[in-house]
């Protein structure tokens, strides 16, 4: 019997019932349970098409597809919005390659995604790193200092770029505007990575946009936190300082030549909803989330992160629709594992600390009863089996031997992971979710890096990067 396997789970998976605390942000599609639009997730394959007469070119858009780019850069407050179909990868390297020249160094946060190290590579370009403030307590990524930026600014003068993660992963927001002069006065480029906060201009109790802080380009994931297909993204651009032929001609690169009309019009939805019901929607997103902390703050042994640490570490904001808590006396990983086996919770990601849920405006009332109920439960049975004390990890910053794209053209050898300390990495080592490399190609490995990764490894949690399937040998230079 033939069997078509992709199908079969993704099918499997659509019956299980699952509450969504992870990305995209339509939430297996319940968004359509809230706006129906002429049918449209009905009707949704037979839209797949190409560029035929009447539906347009993503590459030289004059119709239907400038039509609603130009309302999306209207509802965003851009100067120009392109559609990204490509996800936010395609628009991330197009950004930094029409930003810059091979040789041009950039600043770049350490906690980026791996795309920013990757443009590095592609673009033959010279990252140097600013670093995040660290919770070593929770074993997250908080805030950048403007300080730290002006910094590196005056100690590398000729830095052609600035590409900075607004907000992290779990929601942090730095001093962006601040930011923003500091990058401006020293005539640079600000680029920005915001992928997690395509939903900021829905809410004046969200940080602010990465735009409305002036931003000169900005790539938005619109498929993570809002109700468009994986894949579409959306990169905005205002001012003079990004070569707008430059930057198209770059995306012609870094997208398909056939582009996904599903996706477009998954884009062409999302601006829909944005503009008709987006902020009422948001506002009942934010009562639930309000409603819901209330009540995890009586819950015995619960944690949530809150605003106390605005103001502290780089904090300058935090978005109130990630929600990162953790339960005395069992890891995160173990956390997120009984949220999904025992009652069809399925959380964005967990560390050794605690989990993180990504909501948006197409959760409902009945899914944070569902969470608060089991939370409730978990906390009562893992407080009888006594507590522990988690294991601190410090994570300590490594040492940059070799740009990435010096090193991927090394020589290599490989040498079992645990005895890699000392030497200088061949590879990247990407915890996924959220794909924030812990090391890339030209760091020297350090015996943090090797603790860090062990017990990722023994947690079950997917590594990106490492060609060795079974995660115990890395590429080292030569």
């Amino acid at each position: 019997m033939t069997s078509a396997p992709i199908i079969d789970q993704l099918l499997k998976l659509n019956n299980q019932d699952i509450v969504s605390f992870h990305v995209p942000g339509h939430k297996n599609g319940r968004i359509y349970n809230k706006i129906s639009y002429k049918n449209f997730q009905d009707i949704v394959y037979s839209l797949d098409t190409t560029e035929i007469p009447g539906t347009d070119n993503l590459h030289n858009a004059k119709d239907i597809i400038r039509q609603s780019q130009d309302k999306a850069s209207k509802i965003f407050k851009s100067e120009e919005t392109f559609f990204l179909v490509n996800g936010s990868t395609a628009g991330i390297y197009s950004m930094i390659m029409a930003s810059t020249c091979p040789g041009d160094k950039i600043l770049i946060d350490r906690n980026c995604h791996q795309s920013v190290i990757n443009a590095s590579i592609l673009g033959d370009l010279v990252p140097t790193y600013v670093y995040p403030n660290m919770d070593e307590e929770q074993g997250i990524a908080m805030g950048i200092l403007p300080e730290d930026i002006e910094k590196q600014l005056i100690e590398h003068s000729d830095i052609k770029a600035v590409v900075l993660t607004y907000p992290t992963y779990h929601g942090i927001a730095c001093d962006l505007k601040k930011i923003r002069e500091i990058v401006h006065k020293y005539d640079k480029i600000l680029l920005i990575d915001e992928a997690h906060g395509a939903h900021f201009g829905l809410s004046e109790y969200l940080p602010p946009s990465a735009l409305s802080c002036g931003a000169d380009g900005v790539v938005q994931s619109t498929h993570k936190t809002l109700p468009s297909f994986t894949q579409s993204s959306m990169l905005h651009v205002q001012g003079d300082r990004i070569d707008r032929e430059k930057l198209k001609f770059m995306l012609r690169i870094h997208q398909s030549s056939s582009p996904s009309y599903l996706l477009l019009s998954s884009l062409d939805f999302a601006v829909m909803v944005y503009e008709t019901e987006g902020k009422y929607l948001m506002k009942d997103l934010l009562e639930n989330i309000n409603n819901f902390r209330e009540m995890v703050y009586k819950l015995d042994k619960v944690s949530i992160m809150s605003k106390d640490i605005i103001g502290i570490n780089g904090v300058h904001a935090i978005d109130p629709t990630r929600l990162w808590f953790g339960l005395k006396g069992i890891t995160g990983y173990r956390l997120e594992q009984r949220l999904r086996d025992e009652f069809n919770i399925q959380m964005e990601l967990s560390n050794n600390y605690g989990v993180l849920a990504v909501t948006s405006i197409a959760n409902d009332t009945q899914d944070f009863y569902r969470l608060l109920s089991a939370l409730d439960i978990i906390s009562k049975e893992e407080t009888n089996k006594g507590f522990y004390d988690l294991q601190s990890f410090i994570y300590k910053i490594p040492e940059q031997v070799f740009t990435p794209r010096q090193a991927l053209y090394k020589n290599k050898k490989r040498v079992l992971l645990k005895e890699s300390s000392g030497y200088t990495s061949g590879e990247s080592i990407i915890p996924y979710p959220p794909g924030i490399p812990l090391i890339v190609p030209g760091e020297k490995i350090n015996d943090e890096v090797i603790e860090y990764v062990t017990a990722i490894i023994k947690s079950g949690k997917e590594i990106l990067g490492l060609k060795d399937a079974s995660y115990q040998w890395i590429e080292i230079l030569a």
